[in-house]
């Protein structure tokens, strides 16, 4: 589990405060806070990666994919000690390392650059064999794309990829808020199901449904969580 190195041990009641340190010129607001809850749960109860093991080979990875939003991310990982509080308040300015896209060579715990729609989910399956190939056996890939990167190709190449390596331990939470401009019959997981994944779809907000499905057993295949989060008004 990842412990908060900071002075102060944050809550998820206090991500909003971090997230209102952060102004600007930001155009995602909602692409942001609709993964509040899917962050906080994953860093807090689920991922084995913490400040002092963010380089370790046996951590687990997180990939954001929906980077165009990283609001959310930013006050995650800020609540949980990888970079200081400080920073926040510089987000988007032009000495920042916080920019509109994380920068993986900037922020301490970003694993990828990101934010153009369709790339987190086959640098994930990359990752995901990366390590198979080198015998490692434990640590757990996540990454989190938003429904309308299933627009793109290049997602469903991988996924269908990935069903059929039998890829274990990649974890893919796909956060929907019907931004989407296309479907399929029975929904986003019977997309995954169809490729072989193991898949469930829980209330984005629930914490306790959302924990159960992320630590859910998937033997032989990759796993997908579909969180619906209802866009706000």
């Amino acid at each position: 589990m990842t412990q908060a190195t900071a002075d102060t041990e944050f809550r998820h009641e206090d991500l909003g405060r971090l997230i209102g340190l952060m102004t600007g010129a930001e155009k995602h607001g909602p692409a942001a806070t609709s993964t509040l809850d899917v962050l906080w749960v994953l860093y807090d109860r689920v991922l084995r990666v913490a400040p002092g093991t963010a380089r370790d080979a046996g951590r687990d990875r997180f990939l954001l994919s929906k980077g165009h939003g990283p609001m959310a991310y930013y006050a995650v990982l800020a609540a949980k000690g990888f970079f200081p509080v400080g920073w926040l308040g510089g987000f988007g300015s032009y000495d920042s390392p916080l920019g509109h896209h994380p920068d993986r060579t900037l922020i301490p715990g970003v694993e990828i650059g990101s934010g153009s729609l369709g790339h987190g989910l086959p640098l994930a399956v990359g990752s995901a064999l990366g390590l198979r190939a080198q015998g490692l056996t434990e640590p757990a890939v996540w990454v989190l794309i938003g429904d309308a990167e299933l627009d793109e190709g290049s997602n469903h190449e991988a996924l269908a990829y990935a069903g059929s390596a039998g890829l274990e331990r990649l974890h893919t939470v796909v956060i929907d808020n019907d931004s989407a401009t296309h479907g399929w019959p029975g929904g986003i997981a019977a997309r995954f199901e169809a490729a072989g994944w193991s898949a469930a779809t829980v209330d984005g907000r629930d914490h306790a449904a959302l924990l159960a499905a992320f630590t859910a057993p998937h033997p032989g295949r990759p796993h997908v969580v579909v969180a619906r989060v209802e866009k706000k008004q």
